[in-house]
């Protein structure tokens, strides 16, 4: 069913959502090359919440959101494009995106289909909707996870943590790992290998580790992490390659804004699965943690951006993008953000702003990352 048109002026969303709570999973501090996870129970239904507040924000006729013209009940697949990142832990993000599916479009009655013979077959599970969900492998494309096997990237990062900055943090930061020791067993304490993954984890799954921990040290924990991952994830300029996820991740969000915006196209909601590390980089691109510094570090689970598309009302008015972001689930509400100090550009101007620092192709990525092999590049080598 599709809804007429009502009073909102909203156009389509690009929606870049984070799984949610997984099992313990480590990354080379170096490389970020990551080990396999699994999502939990409570992750599925993080997820679940998430697509269901989508849901009542973009989705719901009487919601100030509310996307013209989109299918409300049964999912029209020509209007909703979903991307999930096969990489960066296996398949915690694609099974991420399956539990907010569940959420955005729930089962329904609708889902049905009549055979030739006259009878009527309701979908499993009371009208379950199959909803495609391209999975962007990153042994093949790496628009999702292009920091890994980069060895521009690794570079960057080794600076980074031999900086005077770094090293001036990490002294700041030895009292917490020393006071951690007990807690931690083997594991490494250095500061270039934080341990904050491995407390956040065992606070919500140790019931023995979560009535001992003193809160203090977690929250310690996550303001160290926030510095190394920012540190790590942006660079001085946007073109750096510090910032190599948000350049590959803005060559699916900036065709997709155009797409919302032209009349011959039906999309009206890209939602592209990742992990917390593109919404550090395009924080940074977008010029977001000059006006909000508080969202420079790592987001929480099931965490979502919004770049909201809208008409103004004027008739030669070109649309308009706004970005918006949720923390989580322990809020319900979006708030808005700042992108280059103003509440909202031009399509037009955004696409111009960032354009410049897309990294869209994989020989592109070859060449920024000065990959000859791996990925495919050996195709690109004379």
């Amino acid at each position: 069913m599709v809804n007429a048109r009502s009073a909102s002026s909203l156009l389509g969303a690009v929606l870049l959502a984070r799984h949610g709570d997984r099992l313990e999973f480590f990354q080379d501090p170096t490389t970020y090359t990551p080990t396999e996870t699994y999502i939990t129970p409570l992750g599925s239904q993080q997820e679940f919440q998430l697509g269901s507040f989508l849901r009542s924000t973009y989705l719901t006729p009487s919601s100030l959101s509310y996307v013209n013209g989109i299918s409300t009940q049964l999912a029209d697949i020509n209007q909703v494009f979903v991307l999930a990142d096969a990489g960066g832990g296996g398949s915690v993000i694609l099974n991420s995106i399956g539990g907010l599916l569940q959420g955005l479009y729930p089962a329904t009655p609708e889902s049905t289909i009549t055979l030739a013979n006259g009878t009527t077959i309701l979908g499993p599970l009371g009208g379950y909707q199959y909803i495609p969900v391209h999975s962007v492998e990153p042994s093949t494309v790496p628009y999702l996870n292009s920091w890994t096997d980069c060895p521009v990237f690794d570079a960057h990062t080794s600076r980074f943590y031999s900086s005077e900055a770094f090293f001036q943090k990490a002294e700041e930061a030895q009292p917490l790992l020393d006071a951690l020791a007990p807690f931690l067993g083997d594991r490494d304490r250095n500061f270039t290998n934080m341990i904050f993954d491995f407390v956040n984890v065992q606070l919500v799954h140790n019931a023995t580790f979560y009535e001992t921990f003193l809160p203090t040290l977690a929250a310690q924990a996550y303001g160290f992490a926030n510095y190394h991952e920012y540190g790590v994830f942006t660079d001085s300029s946007a073109s750096g390659i510090g910032s190599i996820a948000a350049q590959t991740i803005l060559s699916y969000i900036l065709p997709a804004l155009q797409g919302i915006v032209d009349d011959s196209n039906a999309l009206k909601l890209e939602l592209i699965g990742i992990s917390y590390k593109p919404f550090i980089s395009l924080f940074n691109v977008t010029e977001a943690v000059d006006t909000h510094p508080d969202i420079a570090g790592i987001v929480d689970y099931a965490s979502v951006v919004a770049l909201e598309v809208f008409e103004t009302g004027g008739c030669n008015d070109e649309p308009r993008v706004r970005m918006k972001f949720r923390n989580g689930t322990s809020t319900d509400q979006f708030r808005q953000l700042f992108m280059f100090g103003k509440t909202d550009l031009s399509v037009t101007d955004l696409v111009d702003k960032l354009s410049g620092i897309v990294v869209g192709t994989t020989e592109k990525w070859c060449q920024a990352c000065n990959q000859t092999t791996a990925r495919g590049c050996s195709a690109y080598q004379n």
